[in-house]
């Protein structure tokens, strides 16, 4: 059974830094893109940032620059830097996993981010 764990949110002060992290583990060693979106209260979801098994990342169009995703092919694992948290970054963040050429995407269960002013 595949399983996505995210960890690593709570709730920070404007200008704060998380990081958040995502394990995958299951019956397939051939993961190839590993990422985040978000959703916040009353909104869409919104695509955040994803790193494919060679390093390569793309950044949303909104948070790149405060945040970074970074790489552990051999844990199968992800995570995200997040600085200079502000209160719009609040949000429910779920990370998802795809298989080399396949298109479908594992969840995690997600992890809070909430940010105070």
């Amino acid at each position: 059974q595949v399983q996505v764990v995210e960890s690593g949110g709570g709730l920070v002060q404007a200008g704060g830094s998380l990081r958040l992290s995502c394990a995958v583990s299951g019956s397939f060693e051939d993961v190839d893109i590993m990422g985040w979106f978000r959703q916040a209260r009353g909104k869409e979801r919104e695509y955040v940032a994803s790193s494919d098994r060679t390093g390569d990342t793309i950044y949303g169009e909104f948070v790149k620059g405060r945040f970074s995703i970074s790489r552990e092919a051999a844990k199968n694992t992800v995570y995200l830097q997040m600085n200079n948290l502000k209160p719009e970054d609040t949000a429910v963040y779920y990370c998802f996993v795809e298989r080399s050429h396949r298109p479908q995407k594992y969840w995690g269960q997600g992890t809070q981010v909430t940010v105070s002013s």
